[in-house]
This record gives C-alpha cells, structure tokens and sequence, in this order.
C-alpha cells in the first residue's frame, strides 16, 4: 500500500510539472467542503450525513483550443457519516448509540474534463465545465469507532460540473460513488460500507 501511495504521489506530481511547463498547463490550491454518507449492504440501522472539508493542490492541463482536458489532484479530505448503531441489541449491548464515524484520507482524484468556450468571449467572465473519473483515497487516520474495521483506502468514481471565473477560478460541485468498501462491522461477516459524497470545492489558480 505504502509503495502503491508513493507512485501515485509521485505520478501527479509529474502531471503536476509537465502541466505547468506547457502553455496549457497549469496549477492552483483547492479548498472545499463535503457531506457524506455511508451506504452499507443492508439497512440495520440509520444512518446520517456529517459535513467533512478538503484542501490541497490541483494541476491542468488542456489542450489547446478544443475545451478539453486533464486534470488531478492532491488533497487532504475528511470524511464520515453518523451511525445509529444503538438501534440494534447487537451493539446497544456494548454500550454504543448514535456513534460518528470520521474517516481521514490522502485523496488523488484524476479528471477527464471539457471546457466550453464557444461563447462570442463571455468565456474569459463566466466557463462551464464538466468532468468525470477516478478517485483514489489512502487511509491516513480515523477517530478509533471500535465497532468497524478499516481498510488501507477506497476507490471511487467522481462526476460533476462547475464553471471558470475570470479565467483564475474554478467552482466546481461533484458527487463520488464509493466503489470500494471504507468500513466493515466488527462482529456482522461482510457487512460493508462505501461511501457516498458531495463535494463543493473552489480551486484558484496561479
């Protein structure tokens, strides 16, 4: 995991240098908020949305003139879900009831994206923009609910929209399918959950 880590940083760092070495390439720091929830296998108990933040560096780069392009990222994310695990005997027993589940993550989303920016010039104020792909998520911590195992991290699939400001902002809102588990219960045999997240994040770039 560790190795696997260290070349995907060390990918989009590259992605990172050539962008910024082409004249369409170019990089910016990334700040945003998100609201999860954790969709297990079957619904024993309920579950709700907790508000999580995200932070790091961001690279594009696109190809010249026809709107489309790359772009990746490396960020600190945040995540979790709140767990009614009280409602069932099974953990009410140990003495647990609504239990937050905080989830920490080096995330490496990488996006295929398109610009556009046939707009008689309107385009240098205002740009939409669409994007999808992968997003890769290295455990880095979580707040210890003993009633979970944890994997190393999570793979998921990140679609979204948003629009180029002044040709320095982008605001861009996404929605990511967990399709990895990033939790598993202790004592039910392979009851998982994936999460399921929406993300609001604005990148200035440089």
């Amino acid at each position: 995991m560790k190795k696997t880590i260290v070349s995907l940083v060390v990918l989009c760092m590259a992605f990172l240098s050539s962008g910024v070495a082409m004249a369409q390439g170019r990089w910016g720091v990334t700040l945003g908020a998100d609201l999860t929830n954790l969709v297990f296998d079957q619904k024993l108990f309920k579950v709700n949305y907790n508000v999580g933040v995200t932070a790091g560096v961001t690279g594009e780069l696109m190809m010249p003139g026809i709107g489309f392009g790359f772009d990746a990222a490396v960020l600190y994310t945040q995540r979790g879900a709140g767990l009614h695990l009280g409602d069932k005997p099974l953990w009410a027993s140990q003495g647990y009831g609504k239990e937050n589940c905080m989830l920490h993550y080096l995330e490496i989303p990488i996006h295929f994206k398109f610009k556009y920016k046939n707009l008689d010039g309107f385009e240098n104020t205002l740009m939409p923009i669409i994007f999808v792909g992968p997003e890769f998520s290295f455990l880095m911590g979580h707040n210890d609910l003993k009633a979970m195992n944890y994997p190393g991290g999570e793979f998921g699939l990140d679609v979204g929209l948003g629009a180029e400001i002044f040709r320095k902002f982008q605001v861009n809102a996404s929605y990511t399918w967990g399709l990895s588990y990033c939790v598993k219960t202790k004592q039910l045999d392979d009851f998982i959950g994936k999460n399921r997240t929406w993300k609001l994040t604005c990148t200035y770039f440089f």
